[in-house]
């Protein structure tokens, strides 16, 4: 059965068809898991248990910058091992803490932040550290109101704001990394609890006769071989795990560390009375059918944690790359304790220090960079299947799209159009002319996506296998020298090691569409309209343990896989990116899907939600699971369902959810039905082609929600928690969200045979019925209204004082509606204002760079008895105040693009909530405007109801002009 992916639709699986949950491990099965675990168990037991690790006070060296200081650290238990501690303060205010053991028989993997961090961040000028007899300190921040501590016995990390803890590591005292042993010496000298009393640092009031035992366990557990079902892990260099607590001692509410089929608000794993007996598990998995409430991993890991309470968000990032569990106890509805459980790696964590959401997706961006700026047919829809079967079939399905006028942006083919699954090899019997297939599809401004996995069929007369082992580039076995061998859809396999520098550059050539040379293969049956689909990179080995790599094969510098394996996805994606933009005479920006990521992977394209079941279960947390991921940097993710044949009820909510979703696509396994949107009766296809042109409508949204993520961080599905981070009522939500900083609130209906829905709106807030108009007020204490909800109907709002720039002219692609005119719709608050953006470029090239852009900002506020409608360029406000990364020398409002789109004008405008009928529209310095007024409730009044709807007819204003239009009333 295909183990691959998924997005839009499906229906009713039979309920054998689920995860085969003992394929993957549970922590009772993995040694360094269960180890970290008991050491927990063993201190709750123990209520005076401190760390055995502390400071050696007089190592301490504080840099010349006075932002970092370094020292030894030594543990009570193992005088002899020394590991060491580094400390610094970030010029945003972010805390790193490393630490690792020094002078060991070997070197534990240090290489994590490498491949995340965009760059090694800038330290601050401003720290000074305090050096007293217990700690050391510092107060930064531009009110000084943040202030971290590191105590030295034992040792603990604490952020502080405002005097309140914020952040706590190893203040309950689980810090532990298992040094590097001999597996024939004897135990170290047990001591005892009484000597451990008498030596320098250590506070133990244990009753045990030795603290080796009682810190490590009685018995030696997994530490030098495990087996897990038929495989055996060798453990070449025995105990390596890290552990770790932390502590959000006023923060109740903790989000993040996707991917998992969770609620977005992170549920207790342990404790009396906890929702899951399983940590969350962090291991890139081929885990297809996977549960619908789970703390299973799935195909991506990006260990980053927010914890947020009306007061304060704070966020974690540990960068470690090894399969990594997460226990959470909410010990108190404003406190949550987590424990971090890393199978190798160092100490490696930023605290970020907020205050804001926003604040943290800044920090967090800064360090691992912000979701790319996609090319715009890329958030139109995308039609896949695995697999349509010819280049007529793919023909055939455009010229059907084509008759019934329905949008689509993307065809894509899976595994089938390879020849015996050699990627980049056409089957030449059922694709005998992909380039004229290709073209076909682009004459009408639609794109091709085709799938490249990461697995090599092992033959000479495959010409990328062979070069990548006449170049040495193939994963190795354990012992160091042999390539791997492993089964996938090729057959017999190899892998190529991208951690190899060797493998890079040579992996770009293989997607330029022109020939190289007689020894050098390139995909010269391609084009530039073909992008890119990057599956099975978790990696899924058929017959490997866990359907992946086993954890001893060695990778490029010695590394085994086991260190770097929830890293290894992202490098295939990476550089299959960087291939897709430098392909062509000119830099293009790249499309490439991903199954497997980590953190940074946000930075070259974008990830789908995986192999899920058509069940309403699914398709309610695919909600919840693309809002993890948005938080945690991905913006550019989808929901959907891929095995089984979809009932017309499942498929139109579905087609809703993933109108509503960054990422659009249908896509289906081999075995179902075709469900193509053509192929539904009424009226249920007029109902999708409605949905699809919805989608369409507001691409211009889209767009601009996108530039806003590739600039600062935030969210493009953005949870209530982001948008509203004082409304207590709202930070569990995940059943409803907010399209970046538009103002359209979204609320998917996801239940079977649902007529209305519930619909939570926060308070002190208006909002408007994106299809009725109808105004809705909220009171102080927010509050639940409830709304229609039928099969052809899906609850969406705007919230007073927004401004939606949208395009309602039907086209077959997004390409084709670049110089469509502009609607605006203005939606007033209660002070007669509103503000919205509109961001457009070429959506191709990487001109924006260099300011070819139009960036404009609408706003409407009162002016005497009416209002003032005006636009006016939002880059140069920007540059004014150094908010922007354009540079002022290359950006010129009357640059090339916008004169290119100076006849796009807006088309319409209507205004919600206008209080009064006007006595005139007019452009200021230009003519009167045609109107029409419809009287209902206004902004300002207090009553709910038909808002009152004002339509500006054929303004004519430019989009890329300053203009103003007063309504008098």
């Amino acid at each position: 059965m295909r183990a691959l992916s998924s997005l839009l639709l499906l229906v009713a699986i039979p309920a054998a068809l689920a995860v085969k949950s003992h394929d993957f491990k549970t922590c009772s099965q993995a040694g360094f898991c269960r180890r970290g675990r008991a050491l927990s168990a063993r201190a709750a037991a123990h209520p005076q248990w401190t760390s055995p690790y502390s400071v050696d006070a007089d190592s301490l060296s504080i840099s010349s910058d006075q932002a970092t200081f370094t020292a030894g650290v030594k543990s009570a238990i193992y005088p002899d091992i020394k590991f060491g501690l580094e400390v610094r303060v970030h010029d945003d205010g972010v805390v790193r803490v490393k630490m690792d053991e020094v002078g060991g028989l070997r070197k534990r993997y240090d290489e994590a932040a490498s491949w995340a961090l965009i760059a090694e961040p800038k330290i601050s000028k401003d720290i000074q550290w305090t050096v007293g007899t217990k700690d050391i300190r510092a107060v930064y921040g531009d009110k000084k109101d943040v202030e971290v501590v590191v105590s030295f016995e034992p040792l603990t990390v604490t952020l502080y704001r405002n005097g309140k803890e914020q952040v706590v590591l190893n203040g309950r005292g689980l810090l532990h990394l298992e040094h590097f042993r001999k597996k024939e010496d004897a135990k170290p000298e047990e001591v005892t609890s009484e000597e451990a009393l008498e030596s320098e640092g250590t506070q133990q009031v244990l009753k045990t006769p030795n603290l080796h035992a009682w810190f490590e366990g009685e018995e030696e557990d997994a530490l030098w071989e495990e087996t897990f079902s038929s495989w055996t892990d060798t453990k070449p260099k025995g105990p390596e795990s890290l552990s770790i607590d932390i502590t959000f001692p006023n923060h109740g509410h903790v989000y993040g560390i996707p991917q998992h089929a969770s609620s977005l608000d992170l549920r207790t794993t342990t404790g009396e009375s906890p929702y899951y007996t399983d940590p969350y598990r962090l291991y890139n998995a081929d885990t297809f059918e996977y549960l619908a409430d789970s703390t299973m991993s799935l195909y991506g890991s990006i260990p980053v944690m927010h914890a947020h309470s009306a007061d304060s968000t704070v966020a974690v990032f540990n960068a470690v790359g090894s399969e990594t569990w997460i226990d959470i106890a909410h010990s108190s509805v404003s406190s949550t304790e987590t424990h971090w459980i890393s199978e190798s790696g160092i100490l490696d964590v930023f605290i970020m220090p907020g205050p804001t959401p926003k604040d943290i997706f800044a920090q967090y961006t800064r360090l691992t960079g912000t979701q790319a700026l996609p090319a715009d047919w890329s958030l139109g829809y995308h039609q896949c299947r695995w697999n349509y079967v010819s280049s007529e079939d793919i023909r055939a399905v455009q010229k059907k799209f084509d008759e019934e006028d329905i949008p689509v942006d993307v065809f894509w083919l899976d595994i089938e159009y390879a020849e015996e699954h050699k990627y980049f090899i056409w089957d030449k019997k059922n694709f005998p002319d992909p380039v004229d297939m290709t073209n076909d599809v682009a004459a009408s401004s639609r794109k091709m996506v085709v799938i490249i996995d990461p697995h090599f069929k092992r033959t000479s007369s495959y010409p990328v296998y062979q070069e990548a082992v006449d170049r040495g580039l193939i994963v190795k076995q354990k012992d160091g020298q042999t390539d791997y061998e492993g089964w996938c859809w090729s057959g017999s396999s190899a892998w190529v090691d991208f951690f190899n520098p060797a493998a890079w550059d040579w992996w770009k050539t293989l997607f330029k569409t022109y020939k190289l040379g007689d020894d050098k293969f390139s995909w010269t049956e391609s084009t530039e309209d073909v992008f890119i689909w990057n599956d099975m990179n978790e990696p899924s080995i058929f017959n490997g343990p866990e359907i992946s790599m086993p954890r001893d094969n060695i990778h490029y510098g010695g590394w085994e896989h086991r260190d770097l394996h929830n890293i290894n996805g992202m490098l295939f994606s990476n550089l299959t990116s960087q291939a897709i933009t430098v392909r062509g005479e000119v830099p293009k920006r790249p499309f490439v899907l991903t199954r497997a990521f980590y953190a940074g992977s946000q930075r070259f394209g974008a990830m789908w939600t995986g192999d899920n079941l058509g069940t309403w279960e699914h398709m309610a947390v695919g909600i919840k699971m693309v809002l993890a991921n948005s938080i945690a940097g991905f913006a550019f993710t989808d929901v959907g369902g891929f095995f089984g044949n979809p009932d017309p009820e499942m498929l139109v909510r579905w087609y809703h959810v993933g109108a509503f979703s960054p990422f659009f696509r249908a896509h289906a396994h081999i075995d179902t039905k075709r469900r193509e949107p053509y192929l539904l009766d009424e009226p249920y296809k007029g109902m999708v082609k409605d949905i699809l042109r919805r989608r369409y409508s507001m691409l211009p949204i889209w767009y601009t929600a996108f530039r806003e993520a590739s600039t600062t961080g935030l969210p493009v599905a953005r949870p209530h928690y982001v948008a509203f981070p004082k409304d207590e009522a709202g930070f569990s939500l995940d059943d409803q969200y907010f399209i970046g900083s538009s103002g359209l609130l979204v609320k998917p209906v996801t239940e079977k045979g649902a007529k209305e829905a519930t619909v939570y709106l926060p308070p002190n807030e208006l909002f408007y019925d994106y299809d009725s108009y109808n105004l809705y007020r909220s009171p102080a204490t927010g509050k639940k209204i409830t709304v229609a909800a039928e099969l052809d109907q899906l609850p969406l709002f705007i919230l007073g004082g927004s401004i939606l720039p949208t395009r309602e002219r039907p086209r077959r692609s997004s390409s084709v509606m670049r110089h469509d005119p502009i609607t605006l719709q203005v939606a007033l608050d209660a002070s007669s204002s509103a503000r919205g953006e509109l961001y457009l470029d070429d959506g191709v090239t990487f001109n924006h760079q260099q300011g070819q852009i139009v960036w404009r900002e609408f706003s409407a506020e009162k002016s005497g008895k009416g209002i003032k409608i005006s636009s006016r360029d939002l880059t140069t406000q920007h540059l004014a105040s150094a908010v922007d990364s354009v540079a002022l020398t290359t950006y010129d409002p009357a640059n090339a693009f916008a004169q290119s789109i100076s006849s796009v004008r807006v088309e319409k405008i209507a205004v919600l909530g206008l209080g009064a009928k006007p006595s005139s529209v007019k452009v200021v310095g230009g003519k009167e405007l045609e109107w029409e007024y419809s009287s209902g409730v206004s902004a300002s009044g207090k009553k709910e109801g038909s808002s009152s709807l004002l339509v500006i007819k054929d303004p004519a204003v430019s989009v890329a002009s300053d203009w103003e239009i007063v309504v008098q009333a």
